[in-house]
């Protein structure tokens, strides 16, 4: 029954976000313990506070695009769409051009770029959100990056990767920059 349930949920899931979620539903006929574990992950990548909308998903979205330049950044971009981050901010976040994106969302992105090269910048970016926004803002920011690696990751893992695909952004596709 609990099963039942459990691929309900991934069912809904993959309708309102239109994201494949065939690699959920293997871990979870493998092991449900497994499972179980994994969905206490999805809490942890959807935990934002302080942090405004385009900051926090210009973050995740870098480093999903790391990871992945087809379903997760789509999947990212979809959300960021949906917590009203404007499509000029997210087509600016893609193509990787801080100068477009604003301020919010251009400090998120190079907060993220940063961390992912170990580049020592991060400890001023860092303190530049503390400042703005509040320690809250910082961790929600380290659970983004961190996230939107992790999902990619798992997938290419259990064999579940795609190759790269435009992603669209208020229905106009277009390419996904390694440098997002």
């Amino acid at each position: 029954m609990l099963n039942f349930l459990l691929r309900r949920r991934l069912a809904s899931f993959e309708a309102d976000y239109d994201y494949n979620m065939d690699y959920a539903r293997e871990i979870l006929a493998a092991d449900r313990g497994a499972f179980m574990k994994f969905a206490g992950v999805m809490g942890f990548s959807a935990w934002r506070r302080d942090v405004p909308a385009a900051a926090y998903f210009a973050a995740k979205i870098a480093a999903t695009a790391v990871e992945d330049c087809g379903p997760c950044t789509q999947l990212m971009v979809t959300m960021a769409e949906r917590a009203g981050v404007p499509a000029a901010t997210l087509r600016a976040v893609l193509a990787g051009d801080a100068r477009a994106m604003g301020d919010e969302a251009a400090l998120g992105w190079q907060f993220a770029r940063a961390v992912l090269a170990h580049d020592p910048a991060a400890e001023a970016l860092r303190r530049r959100v503390a400042e703005l926004w509040g320690r809250r803002a910082v961790i929600s920011l380290a659970y983004a990056i961190t996230a939107g690696r992790l999902f990619p990751t798992l997938k290419y893992a259990l064999g579940h990767g795609a190759a790269c695909a435009r992603v669209s952004v208020a229905g106009a596709a277009m390419p996904v920059s390694r440098a997002a």
